[in-house]
């Protein structure tokens, strides 16, 4: 298979798992059978690309040109590979996970839901894969619309409202802030092309540069910088496999992916650091680190704990972007795959949780990890990979980023990263020393503490053995795959390094 054909067949594959598992809804074992090989076949054509990069090519297409220097089209650079490899490969497993978290939890709508997970996929494929502004606009406006039906899946007043809350300040960021930059960019450059070494140096200047950086940043609201944050803690009403596309799979790293990539590919970073137009940047990300941070440690809920850590997490790589430097930008790209695997594996363990033990809130994890082992152990993996602690893959990412806060002396934001690292102790390990170390606050109707008793509705497929009591099978797998990912970024980071370093490049 050639670069060239996989790049088509790539956006092709999970539009045409969404038509067949439409088609195929009456026969559940089928329709998720679709997802799950779509998910394979996806993840396989992506990767079938990957040596080219390494070897210095950019395949590319040309859709149609939609008027002269203005057209629909795809290119592979190392970016766009990563962001591709993450959401492909993550596709699988979480699909996985779907099946057991929405059969076990016995969720209506499961068509509607992997059909639209689907869609979503395709929308962030033609994302990572954009060769221009336009390109990337349409499909992460795509996004936007593909991921309301799951935000609110479950129909009730409080989904819907997330949902108003979440197509309100998507569509407004990208409408009012994000197509003006892309126009604006248009007007002044005479294309939208990604361009190594930017498109900006030479036809923009002064104020001009700092006014589109805002409107670039800002308008991508799906890197839910502060204060247009707000819609991704709210959609945390949605099922558990939501969270996980959101925070992991697509939608938050579509956001941040934006933005790397218009920094890297529209103003340059050597020409960004040149005109001081990122120190604003550089400071709203910090501001988000900490204060995000802040917000998570005041949260009782389990996915609005671990929502807020998401805020604060992206906004490293929004920090790595804004520092201008090779080591930043490079750090910020590595954190995109490091916290995806990191955060869906939190995610998973939440979701598993709720699966099982019916409980959501921190303050009812006393006990639970003497029921469920493997899944705290899990959330402990995960936990330490975004603390950033070795062995697991969030060290590097975060070393890079603050490396390149220090050659950017930027002290200030150097000392946020450290501080950062310690709130993501405190709001994040006291959950597993809860779950491993302190005595169950209940005691069921059988006699195993913490156990919900038969009457609070059990799920069906849930592991019991003596006093354990662990989710399905397809919620545990995907579960450990996602954990042990962690610790294999690490040791295969320098890969992922070598990829993305000509994204630093002058």
């Amino acid at each position: 298979m050639t670069s060239e054909f996989a790049l088509i067949a790539a956006p092709i594959i999970p539009l045409a798992a969404a038509l067949l598992v439409s088609l195929s809804g009456k026969i559940p074992n089928l329709r998720d059978s679709f997802s799950v090989l779509a998910g394979i076949i996806l993840f396989g054509t992506v990767v079938s690309i990957v040596p080219d990069i390494m070897a210095g090519g950019r395949p590319a297409f040309t859709v149609v040109e939609v008027m002269p220097g203005l057209a629909l089209g795809f290119l592979v650079e190392p970016l766009g590979m990563l962001f591709a490899l993450v959401a492909s490969g993550l596709w699988i497993v979480t699909t996985i996970y779907a099946i057991g978290y929405m059969r076990g939890h016995e969720e209506s709508n499961q068509t509607r839901f992997f059909a639209s997970f689907a869609v979503a996929i395709f929308a962030s494929i033609g994302v990572a894969f954009a060769s221009n502004l336009l390109t990337l606009f349409m499909f992460y406006e795509l996004l936007t619309l593909s991921t309301y039906p799951l935000v609110t899946h479950q129909r009730t007043d409080e989904a819907m409202r997330a949902g108003r809350v979440y197509l309100g300040i998507l569509f407004t960021t990208s409408i009012c802030f994000l197509l003006f930059a892309v126009i604006w960019t248009w007007v002044i450059t005479g294309t939208t092309d990604f361009t190594p070494g930017g498109i900006l140096a030479g036809k923009a200047e002064g104020a001009t540069v700092g006014v589109l950086l805002a409107l670039f940043a800002f308008g991508t609201g799906k890197a839910a910088l502060m204060p247009f944050h707000r819609w991704l803690p709210a959609a945390m009403v949605a099922p558990t496999p939501v969270s996980a596309l959101l925070h992991a799979v697509a939608v938050v790293k579509a956001g941040v992916f934006t933005i790397m990539k218009i920094v890297v590919y529209i103003f340059g970073i050597s020409f960004l650091a040149s005109t001081g137009s990122n120190q604003w940047l550089i400071w709203v990300a910090s501001a988000t680190i900490v204060l995000a941070s802040l917000v998570a440690l005041t949260k009782d809920n389990l996915k609005a704990r671990l929502a807020y850590s998401t805020v604060s997490q992206l906004s490293y790589i929004v920090l790595g972007a804004a520092l201008a430097n090779q080591a930043g930008v490079v750090g910020g790209s590595m954190h995109i795959a490091m916290h995806a695997f990191g955060k869906i594996t939190l995610f998973f363990c939440a979701g598993a949780i709720y699966v099982a033990h019916h409980k959501t809130k921190v303050s009812e994890m006393n006990g639970i990890g003497r029921q469920m082992p493997i899944t705290l152990f899990a959330f402990l993996i995960g936990s330490l990979s975004v603390i950033g602690l070795p062995p697991f893959g969030g060290s590097w990412s975060k070393w890079f980023i603050t490396m390149g806060a220090y050659e950017a002396e930027q002290m200030i934001p150097f000392a946020i990263l450290m501080v950062s690292s310690l709130l993501n102790v405190a709001y994040l390990l006291p959950i597993v020393f809860r779950g491993f170390f302190l005595a169950p606050k209940e005691t069921s109707d059988d006699g195993h503490v913490g156990h919900v008793s038969d009457h609070d509705g059990p799920s069906p497929g849930i592991w019991k053995i003596g006093a354990l009591r662990e989710a399905p099978l397809f919620c545990v797998l995907p579960i450990c795959m996602t954990a042990f990912g962690c610790l294999v970024l690490f040791f295969y980071a320098s890969e992922m390094h070598k990829m993305l370093l000509p994204l630093g490049a002058p």
